[in-house]
């Protein structure tokens, strides 16, 4: 096992963002995606890496783009360092396995979320009241219940620290225009179904998942950022599926389930996290790669 990756420092390169995760810096014509071992929770990054989170996300994120490409175009070039720009070459050893060399794109100014099942604040809101986002759905609904269909519901981009709030389809409409709207609607929810079906052969089910849609040098639409991840879906263990409370997961559920019941206002500094939890979290992202993709 390589040696945790909590931040880059690659003096050589220009950082053009430092997120939640990942490191994106610009590297000739192209932007270099560098996948981190942070782990964040209640939109604050904990100061404990995760061991091989980010190889385990650049990884998965590979595996569906190969898979979704007859959907939707997406950013990769390459993920083979050696096939970077020799001004890469540098860090080569920390870029092996996290990283990915990707075209650059307009990314739309909404998060393109679908939802097949009901949980999380969905779930909240519908308890509330059975129209959620604009869609009337059955009365009745157990928590983590199936949705007669996946819907796809949009939410603004918040920034660090702040969180996303959903809109209607109308405002997207009024953000990108009814035609782009529609496209993004379509091939958002073509891409859960076909990524759903194929990981509950797997023994997993995609409760949701939050795409990232940008458009290319020739206005295309391509899937960018990373894809179907413990980190922007919720992966439940098929043959643990009990509707009618919350569901175990494959992802932070053991770092959520301690946080919460420590005395932590949720707000920055995070509080040191046990070695215990570090393991146990870095065991369900293993097990969710080997499951979906029978990668080790």
């Amino acid at each position: 096992m390589s040696q945790p990756l909590y931040q880059t420092d690659f003096a050589d390169l220009e950082l053009v963002h430092r997120g939640k995760v990942r490191d994106l810096y610009r590297v000739d014509d192209y932007l270099l995606m560098v996948a981190s071992d942070r782990i964040s929770a209640y939109d604050v990054v904990m100061n404990e890496p995760i061991p091989e989170k980010g190889r385990i996300l650049t990884a998965m994120s590979l595996f569906w783009f190969d898979f979704l490409q007859d959907i939707v175009p997406n950013h990769l070039l390459t993920a083979e360092p050696a096939n970077y720009p020799a001004a890469c070459a540098p860090y080569r050893e920390q870029l092996e396995g996290r990283s990915m060399l990707v075209k650059k794109a307009r990314p739309l100014p909404v998060e393109c979320i679908v939802r097949g099942y009901l949980s999380g604040s969905f779930w909240a809101a519908y308890q509330q009241h059975p129209t959620v986002c604009g869609f009337a759905l059955p009365a009745g609904l157990k928590e983590s219940a199936q949705l007669p269909e996946p819907i796809f519901t949009p939410s603004t981009k918040a920034a660090l620290g702040t969180h996303d709030e959903n809109i209607s389809l109308a405002q997207m409409e009024g953000l990108l225009g009814a035609e782009l709207s529609a496209r993004v609607s379509e091939v958002s929810l073509a891409l859960y179904r076909k990524a759903a079906a194929y990981a509950l052969s797997r023994g997993i089910i995609i409760a949701d998942t939050k795409f990232e849609l940008g458009l290319d040098e020739n206005d295309r639409l391509i899937l960018i950022d990373e894809a179907l991840t413990p980190d922007s879906s919720r992966f439940w263990p098929a043959d643990q599926y009990r509707p009618g409370s919350p569901q175990p997961s494959f992802d932070k559920q053991f770092l959520r389930d301690y946080l919460s019941s420590l005395d932590w206002p949720k707000n920055p500094p995070p509080p040191p996290l046990p070695a215990e939890i570090i393991e146990k979290t870095a065991a369900r992202y293993r097990e969710a790669l080997q499951r979906l993709t029978a990668q080790e």
